[in-house]
């Protein structure tokens, strides 16, 4: 199986895991530019590493999609 996040041989969807993040956990600099909000939300790869922060759910979910990504919902 391929290590970066697929479904299987056939399916050729990469999954990304998208979960909340507090905009007070994040470095000042991202802070100042969340524009008062107090929460973001993160993609990741399944390694875990962040690769986009956005403001809402939905906005990640179809960041995601447009990526041709495999939404997944962490809590």
């Amino acid at each position: 199986m391929n290590a970066k996040y697929d479904f299987g041989p056939e399916s050729g969807e990469r999954i990304v895991y998208i979960r909340p993040v507090s905009v007070s956990d994040l470095p000042k600099e991202v802070q100042a530019q969340a524009g008062g909000l107090e929460t973001l939300y993160a993609l990741h790869d399944a390694a875990g590493a962040r690769i986009a922060l956005v403001a809402d759910r939905r906005m990640a979910f179809v960041l995601a999609r447009q990526n041709d990504m495999a939404p997944v919902s962490v809590h």
